[in-house]
């Protein structure tokens, strides 16, 4: 039964050619995406040491530490400004301000580093190496509610801990700083990312009020010196220091100002940015519809033409019949998607860094997952068109009803004014949660962002996402051999 529907399919040139068509439209798109990007000029993307695109800008006053040692400091203020006009500046809470204590491999962007910190809204927290978080006391900072912090490093081996008192600590977490130096920077850092709210973003400013550094171990017993890492440019107006940020110590006393962030790069922090995701997403939609009609018309064909009766008094166990249909249609839409995305994602990727765009790196595992992810999205739509087609007997209706249940809501998720709710919904329930299997970029707790479909961050993990389209099919499949069964004799 398999080798009879093979060979209509094979013999039918425009179900061949529509297929051929299929992953050419995965292909060229994806051309024409990395050919009309052009951003030369853009700044590099600093790459953490897991190999992920970060953001590391902050205000940083160190001196280098020769081997193991610690540095203790209390921390009594946390105070954010967030721009609001030519030079103006309001107070507001911006809940991942940071200010605390950091060791540092470098003053290189992207280097490895561990710090303990008080945040505007999230308690103490440690994090390392960009993409690591973990939760310690909890409770803003105040001159009534001090907050110490303690900061040791035994070889590559970073501790944090956290105390109210300076004496009494408990430990946040503990770090593995691979390949740390003998000598490394370590000091007091302030950061202040970006505001997200229903307008869109603003950056920020935060000021810290530091006391009471006291320091253990290797130090040089140099001065402290404080510099602005990553770009020395204001991003908005009011920034401290036209741009430098800045610090005044007074004995064991600093106030350090500064602004960004360190942390995990997401797509707003890095506007000029692109992913496999935009190279694959639009190439891979208009394939769709070339899927959707080949996979209709593979059976509506056989009633139009009157042979679905010839079919069947030649193989009368109908649910074998629509099942081998099914599987010559998805095998053969499943190497068209396969065959054009390893093609685009190469193809296009390389126009688009040749152009000056940044793409955000992905390991060979997911860049797998998202070629072979795209052959299984057009195989599970093109069953769905075949299953609508057995339902319905009729190719404009089949052909526009799969269409319709992907398209709406592809185009609605595409619109940049959609409110996250409805498209984080849309992308849960209907048939375009599938697109979730191309996604590479990686939500991030600790990063305040909007994450939305628009922006390529889906609800859905990606093989549930898949799961969804893939339920639609399977309760097609159901549906359209049970009126096989009942209604064509």
């Amino acid at each position: 039964m398999l080798h009879a529907e093979w060979t209509k399919f094979r013999t039918v040139l425009g179900w061949v050619a529509g297929m051929g068509v299929a992953t050419l439209l995965v292909v060229l798109v994806a051309l024409l995406a990395g050919v009309s990007s052009d951003q030369k000029g853009s700044p590099p993307v600093p790459i953490g040491p897991g190999g992920e695109a970060v953001t590391d800008t902050c205000y940083f006053v160190h001196q280098p530490l020769a081997g193991d040692g610690s540095v203790t400091v209390a921390v009594s203020a946390l105070d954010s400004s967030i721009p609001q006009g030519l030079g103006d500046l309001r107070p507001g809470v911006v809940p991942w301000a940071k200010a605390g204590l950091i060791v540092k491999e470098s003053t290189r962007q992207g280097s490895p580093y561990a710090a303990i910190m008080i945040t505007g809204g999230h308690g103490v927290r440690m994090q390392d190496n960009y993409v690591n978080d973990r939760a310690g006391l909890r409770g803003p900072v105040s001159a009534a509610s001090v907050r110490w912090l303690r900061l040791d490093r035994s070889g590559d081996t970073i501790t944090g801990y956290a105390g109210t008192d300076g004496t009494n600590w408990a430990e946040v977490g503990t770090a593995r700083l691979s390949g740390l130096g003998s000598s490394v920077q370590v000091g007091l850092f302030v950061a202040s990312p970006q505001v997200v709210d229903g307008m869109g973003t603003t950056g920020s400013v935060s000021t810290a009020a530091f006391g009471d550094l006291r320091l253990h171990g290797g130090w040089t017993g140099g001065e402290w010196t404080g510099e602005l890492l990553g770009d020395h440019s204001p991003s908005f107006a009011g920034f401290p220091g036209n741009g430098s940020g800045s610090f005044t110590q007074s004995g064991g006393r600093f106030t350090v100002t500064g602004a960004g962030d360190i942390a995990p790069a997401v797509r707003e922090t890095l506007p000029t940015g692109g992913t496999l995701n935009d190279i694959l997403t639009t190439g891979t939609f208009a394939a769709l519809i070339a899927v959707i009609v080949v996979g209709a018309l593979f059976i509506t064909t056989e009633y139009r033409k009157n042979l679905i009766h010839v079919t069947l008094a030649a193989s009368p166990r109908r649910g074998r019949v629509l099942l081998a249909k099914a599987i010559v249609l998805g095998a053969v839409a499943f190497v068209a998607g396969l065959v054009g995305a390893v093609l685009a994602v190469p193809l296009g990727a390389r126009l688009a860094r040749a152009n000056g765009v940044f793409i955000f790196p992905v390991t060979p595992w997911t860049e797998m997952r998202v070629a072979l992810g795209t052959g299984a999205l057009l195989a599970t739509a093109s069953i769905l068109a075949l299953c609508i087609g057995a339902i319905v007997r009729d190719s404009a209706a089949a052909v526009t009803s799969v269409i319709g249940a992907v398209v709406l809501p592809y185009l609605l998720i595409a619109n940049p004014f959609m409110p996250a709710s409805v498209a984080n919904w849309l992308t849960r329930v209907t048939p375009v949660a599938a697109f979730a299997v191309q996604q590479t970029l990686v939500q991030y707790p600790q990063v305040a962002s909007h994450y939305t479909p628009y922006q390529g961050y889906y609800p859905l993990v990606p093989w549930v996402g898949l799961a969804v389209l893939a339920g639609y099919a399977v309760a097609g499949l159901a549906v359209a051999a049970v009126v096989l069964h009942r209604r064509d004799a």
